[in-house]
């Protein structure tokens, strides 16, 4: 197999191999070569020494010393380079004690997590495949380098990686590794928040963001996301579903654009309704308030995974509006006060948002329910062109203009602008400067 390597990736392994050590692309970059994708970073192992690689080129930043990484700088572009080693005693389920470095590269390729993740290839020994990566490319399976319960034992992130690529490449994980992967799954404890949360971030935006499935079936969310767990067994008894809370979620993660805060929302819209069901008399299950349980519930497992503070509050607006107005034939007056709800910026992620919700119930009344969210998009966009003010930011008027008016600076100031922009959600042609000072001087009293 021919892999067309960067010229300045190139370029390192030749001075390397010219130098009478051995060097390879490794890695990532090799599998999504052979993929036919493009690759984001370029890693290179080689047996030579870290000391070694810094003496044959003449800009090399220590990134990684300890470990056998020095990155080599080619222009403003750097590349991983990496001496063969072994891993010594893993002590906290991620990162060994100690590393020893090996003339071998089969040693090298042997401590990596996956087949398809540890193939190597340079131009003049073709690919190095070792553990049947290509094989495993071919059948469209995820296994283990040798023994799964060894390599999970020795980096238990390895778990959700598992996953994750099996979602971004829409293989299976192989019997021996999915089994490890149900055993050791409580080691996930001892991974950091952070680390798990990048995990499902890939996941999420992955083509089969579904996959969550296999997360549940072998007990991963159980330890990173119990939350999902119980939505999972929780039926919804309902006309309007077919499939329990934690499969609806699955179902509408798959009809949602392959977009951070949208996928992230659609986890989460439904994540109360286990602590909001109840069951009449007909044993029609309902789950009242569920999208304001729903929203607090997500704003803590969003704060728990160290998610960063746009994406909490894009994705929390999200879930506690997404069936606002369901069910309501809407007019535009509706509509403004719904963009100031949610935000003029978050308000056009909403309709992706309720989309996917409705593809992902039954199909009872779904013509009507698709029907009345084209008819709040088509206002929606008759108040863009129309450019109709929805929020102070186009208001008219400003705090600036009623203190030239007369007013004392102070919180008065803030309380009368609101009143105004009701005025102005309510009739939006009455937002001339002109009209609403003359409101203002109303509310305030003040003649002039």
């Amino acid at each position: 197999m021919k892999i067309r390597l960067p010229q300045k990736a190139k370029f390192i392994i030749d001075i390397i191999t010219d130098a009478g050590f051995e060097a390879y692309a490794v890695g990532g970059c090799v599998r999504d070569s052979i993929l036919g994708r493009d690759p984001q970073d370029w890693d290179i192992t080689t047996s030579a020494t870290p000391e070694q690689v810094k003496q044959l080129f003449p800009r090399t930043i220590d990134t990684g010393i300890q470990h056998g990484t020095v990155t080599v700088m080619q222009g403003k572009e750097g590349f991983e380079v990496t001496t063969y080693r072994i891993d010594g005693k893993y002590e906290d389920s991620r990162h060994p004690k100690e590393v020893i470095f090996t003339p071998s590269l089969t040693e090298d390729l042997r401590r990596r997590d996956f087949t398809i993740n540890a193939m190597a290839y340079n131009d003049k020994d073709g690919l190095i495949d070792i553990f049947g990566g290509m094989q495993d490319i071919e059948n469209k399976i995820i296994r283990c380098v040798g023994d799964a319960m060894a390599r999970f034992s020795e980096d238990a992130l390895r778990i959700m990686r598992a996953i994750r690529f099996s979602a971004q490449l829409g293989y299976t994980i192989e019997e021996s590794t999915g089994e490890a992967i149900s055993k050791l799954a409580p080691n996930l404890r001892n991974i950091s928040a952070e680390r798990i949360q990048v995990e499902l971030t890939k996941l999420m935006v992955s083509p089969h963001p579904d996959y969550l499935r296999v997360a549940y079936e072998t007990g991963v969310t159980k330890i990173v996301l119990p939350e999902f767990d119980r939505a999972m067994e929780t039926p919804q008894n309902h006309p309007h579903h077919k499939y329990s809370v934690g499969e609806h979620i699955l179902h509408s993660l798959t009809e949602v654009p392959s977009e951070k805060n949208l996928r992230l929302a659609m986890l989460f819209h439904d994540i109360g309704k286990p602590d909001t069901i109840t069951t009449d008399e007909q044993g029609i299950n309902h789950f009242h308030y569920h999208a304001k349980v729903s929203a607090e519930l997500a704003r803590t497992i969003l704060r728990r995974l160290r998610f960063d503070n746009d994406t909490i509050h894009t994705v929390t607006k999200l879930v506690c509006y997404h069936d606002y107005g369901n069910g309501v034939k809407a007019d535009m007056r509706m509509v403004r006060r719904a963009i100031n709800k949610v935000g003029e910026d978050i308000f056009p992620l909403l309709y992706p948002v309720k989309k996917a919700d409705i593809l992902a119930q039954s199909e009872y009344k779904r013509e009507e329910k698709l029907s009345n969210l084209e008819n709040w998009q088509q206002l929606y966009e008759r108040i863009l062109e129309e450019k109709q003010c929805v929020s102070l930011k186009t208001l008219a008027v400003t705090g600036s203009d009623l203190i030239a008016m007369g007013m004392k600076p102070g919180k008065e100031i803030g309380e009368i602008l609101q009143q105004l922009l009701e005025t102005v959600l309510e009739n939006p042609e009455e937002n001339t400067k002109e009209h609403l000072l003359a409101k203002a001087r109303t509310l305030t009293n003040i003649l002039l």
